[in-house]
Order: structure tokens, then sequence, then C-alpha cells
């Protein structure tokens, strides 16, 4: 019973370090337009957002129903398999945060879970229709659906302000893009951290503590809430810049635009239960507004780039987490082993990112290598 105890202590402080590792890849999703057009300042922003995903994480518990007794058969998951899982996640998190890739947090957990559960308890238990249903589809349809909304916001708004003094529309809708920024911020942390939530809680029913089905306990969504604040206050500029300043030329009208469609997209799917990928969505709706202002540049290689990230993520997670959770399921010196390796990994990721630090006082830049990288642009 100790090492039950023990071990489930484990898997939630496990669970809170990936929440905080979602909070500052994910930090991007709500404030990387509004830094990039100056409508706020970084840490200001940052500041913000963190507290508008703790005040998000008490809207909505949907989502984490959706993974604590959806994806998963959660009478055949065991605390390893969650443990392993949730390592998978964190090492895919850290790899693409090196890289500076906006990919899916959402993606990875579910990938590293999915390869834990199946390494551990057999496809069976997977729910392969929920997978599809809740996850597959919407990551398909959000990012073009944020899109094509973003370019039609985009469009109008430049239209109806066109015989308005330039000066003037970037004041106003920089002011708009407090507001807007705002509740993106407020709308992933209704979606995000309750990932988390569902983990834990499934934690909770795997040991018998809660019964099958059972919502998360108060504490959790706390918790959960703090952890995805404190990450995205901590702030993650390597992926603030790609998102701010890679993918196109970000203006005040367009960030507004693209803010407003991702929130309306991540807050339906949040209502409907789906644990779609908030940076898939506010991807597609920065690119929907490059496209939707004429004469601005979309770099199609960075694009490219963050495409592929996003196919890898289920899949890379899934082997991270399917060979964690072989290798802890050997006993308390696998789980060690395991353990060690992401805290060494994590560790290493942090030194190679301090040769080209990435921070608040040079986010906004756009070095030589990456305009190199970004290859091919549409005007």
């Amino acid at each position: 019973m100790e090492s039950v105890s023990f071990l489930l202590i484990a898997v939630i402080l496990t669970a809170l370090a990936f929440d905080f590792t979602n909070g500052f890849h994910d930090t991007a999703n709500s404030m990387a337009t509004s830094i990039a057009t100056g409508a706020l300042k970084p840490r200001v922003a940052v500041a913000v957002a963190g507290v508008l995903n703790l005040a998000g994480a008490f809207l909505s518990t949907k989502v984490a129903a959706t993974i604590s007794n959806g994806l998963v058969n959660d009478s055949k998951v065991s605390l390893v398999m969650i443990f392993a899982g949730l390592v998978g996640a964190i090492l895919w998190n850290l790899t693409t945060w090196l890289f500076g890739l906006p990919s899916s947090s959402s993606h990875a957990l579910f990938g590293g879970l999915i390869g834990a559960v199946w390494v551990g308890a057999g496809g069976s238990a997977i729910r392969f229709t929920q997978l599809v249903e809740k996850i597959v589809i919407p990551a398909i349809a959000s990012p073009i659906l944020a899109c094509g909304a973003a370019l039609v916001a985009t469009y109008l708004a430049y239209k109806i302000t066109q015989r308005t003094a330039e000066r003037k529309v970037n004041k106003g809708f920089r002011a708009g893009q407090v507001g807007s920024a705002s509740l993106v911020a407020l709308a992933h942390g209704t979606n995000d951290a309750q990932k988390t939530m569902g983990v834990i809680t499934l934690a909770l029913i795997s040991t018998g503590i809660l019964a099958h089905g059972s919502q998360p306990p108060w504490w959790v969504v706390l918790s959960a809430g703090l952890a995805i604040s404190l990450g995205t206050y901590v702030g993650g500029w390597r992926i603030i810049r790609t998102m701010g300043k890679g993918l196109t030329d970000i203006q005040a009208p367009q960030g507004f635009a693209a803010e407003t469609t991702a929130t309306a997209v991540i807050l339906a799917s949040s209502h409907l239960g789906f644990a779609l990928s908030t940076t898939q969505v506010c991807t597609g709706g920065i690119l929907g507004s490059g496209l939707g202002r004429k004469l601005a540049k979309v770099r199609w290689g960075i694009a490219g780039r963050i495409a592929v990230s996003w196919v890898l993520t289920l899949p890379a997670a899934a082997a991270a987490g399917g060979v964690s959770a072989w290798v802890a399921d050997q006993g308390d010196l696998g789980v060690a082993v395991v353990a060690g390796v992401a805290v060494a990994a994590a560790v290493g990721f942090y030194v190679l990112s301090r040769r080209r630090p990435v921070n608040p006082d040079n986010v906004n830049d756009v070095p030589s290598r990456e305009r190199e990288l970004a290859g091919p642009s549409t005007v």
C-alpha cells in the first residue's frame, strides 16, 4: 500500500509538471499576436494570461471527463501507465519547445497515454471510436475552421476600416486585442487545464479512491489551474516568437481577428467536450489572418515545419509513452529509471536553450537564421 501511495503522489506531481509545461508551451496561443503588435508588453501579457488561465480552469469539466473516462477503459489503466504516458508527453513538449515549434500539448498528452496504455494493457483498453470522434476529427477540422474564419474576419476588418487613417485603425484594434487576447487565455484555461484534471482523476479512479465516472474533485481543479497558470507566467518565449513573428507579419487588425475566431472555436469545443488543440486553433487563426490581409507575407517554410510537428506529435509521444511504460513496468527500479531520464532530459533541454536564449527583451526579433529557414513566402 505504501508503494502504491507513493506512486500515486508521483503521478500527481508528474501530471502537474506536465501541466506546467503545457502552460509555458501554450502561452503563445493567447498572447503571441498581442506581443507582436505591441498591444501588450511581454511581461504584462504573460501575467494576464496566467491569471485568466487559472480562472478558465473553473468554468467547465466536460473535457476532463472525456479524458478520465472517454479515451481509455479506466478499469484497465494502472498508475504506472499514467506515469509513463505523462513522461512521454513532457519529453515531446520539451523537444518542440526547444525548436520553437507550436505543437499540441494536448495531443502529446493523448499520444503519451495511448502509447503507455497500449503497451501496458493492450489495444482493447483504448476506445478508438472516441479517439477518432473527440480528437482526430477536431484536430483536422479545427485549424481549418479557424483559418477560414480568421481569413474572412481579417478581410472584413480591413475592408470596413479602409477609409480610416491607419494610425487610428491600429490604435483601436490594439485596444481590442487586450480583450480578445484575454478571452483566448480564458478559453485556453477552460480547455487545457481540464486535461490534467482528467489525468489526475483517472489516476484516482485507477486506485479506487474515486468511483468510475467521477468528476474531478475541487482540489484537482485548483491544483491543475495553478500549475498551468504558473507555467503560462514563465512564458514560452521561443514559441511566442515563432507564432508572433515567424508565420506572418502581424498587424493589430489581424491579431484581433485571429484571437476572436480562436476564442469562438475553443469555447465551442469545450462546451461540446472536444479535447482539441488550442495550439492548432490559434496557429490556424494566425495563418488565416495572414492570408486575409492584402500584401501580408505568409512564410510557408515555417508553416510546413509546424505542420510536420503536428503530424508527428501523436505517434512520437505515443512511442515515448510506450517505451516509458515498458521500462517502468519492470518494478520500482524501472519507475526510478524513467523518472531519472525525464529529469536529465529536462535539464539537457534547458542547457541547450541557453545557447540561443529567447526572452521578453528579444521575443519580437526575428534572427537572420529564422528568416533563412522560413523558405518562400506569399505576398
